[in-house]
């Protein structure tokens, strides 16, 4: 197809084994393209079974090979059937993208429902836990792998009114963290990615503005695409990062180094406006 991405690094994930999860839409959907289209033969797992078939038939209208399960993360059966699926169906597991997640809601802390902060932990925390509690294992059985977890910046440092989602950022980074001490010396990599203000459903449901506002909030002052992140996942889940473990890796247009105002000072020209 036309509009199928163009693979970062073809050929070089040939024979192996993906798995992404959260892949129904936007940058799961978008990842688990971009490493079908390098070779790797990957399944989709998700939720909503009618996106999910949407996206596994674009994929192999392009030529390549892709199959899906519905998942509900934070079920321990469910998550071990999918990754029993997979390896029924492709033989091994060498890859895991672990994306599902739950969308911020701002809400004040005292005002969030114990139920609402309750899925947060589910879906971000529980949810990556059982995802790396059956992967690592598929993995172990054929020397290893790579898994890569999505987490996001607010995980590394709080965002005002998002108390469940940070909360369930910050136990991913967290969990990545162990999981890749854990397992460094026996061929299992485990990473996680950090992003900024990526332009996804989210964003672009919030409008022009939200989104003016998150891009002069990086210092980059634009915002990332899901194709960034896309190839990012697909860095980390190749042999390319093989001495890369334990890693946050942000893509955030500079927000992590720190602040840089819209106004700053340069020599011998006083305070200019950035860009000016």
């Amino acid at each position: 197809m036309n509009d199928f991405p163009v693979a970062t690094l073809p050929g070089r994930l040939v024979g192996k084994v993906a798995l992404v999860v959260g892949a129904s839409r936007g940058i799961g959907a978008l990842a688990a393209k971009v490493l079908a289209g390098s070779g790797a033969k990957v399944m989709l797992a998700a939720r909503d079974q009618q996106a999910l078939g949407s996206v596994v038939r674009e994929i192999q209208a392009a030529g390549h090979e892709a199959r899906f399960v519905s998942v509900d993360v934070g079920d321990q059966r469910s998550v071990e059937r999918l990754v029993e699926a997979t390896v029924d169906e492709f033989g091994r597991l060498d890859i895991a993208f672990n994306n599902a997640t739950d969308g911020p809601t701002p809400t004040p802390l005292a005002d969030m429902s114990v139920d609402d902060f309750d899925r947060a932990i589910r879906i971000n925390i529980r949810g990556t836990f059982l995802g790396m509690k059956y992967q690592v294992p598929a993995m172990l059985a054929n020397g290893g792998g790579s898994i890569i977890n999505m987490a996001s910046q607010a995980g590394v440092q709080g965002v005002a009114n998002l108390v469940g989602y940070v909360t369930g950022k910050a136990g991913i980074i967290a969990l990545t963290k162990v999981a890749a001490l854990d397992y460094a010396d026996r061929g299992v990599r485990v990473n996680v990615l950090a992003p900024g203000p990526i332009l996804t459903h989210h964003l672009e449901a919030a409008g022009e503005q939200a989104q003016r506002q998150a891009a002069l909030a990086t210092p980059m002052r634009r915002l990332g695409t899901a194709r960034e992140v896309a190839d990012a996942v697909l860095w980390l889940g190749s042999d390319e990062s093989s001495f890369v473990t334990g890693a946050i890796l942000a893509i955030d247009g500079g927000q992590s180094a720190g602040t840089k105002p819209e106004r700053m000072y340069r020599p011998g020209q006083g305070m200019a406006r950035a860009g000016g």
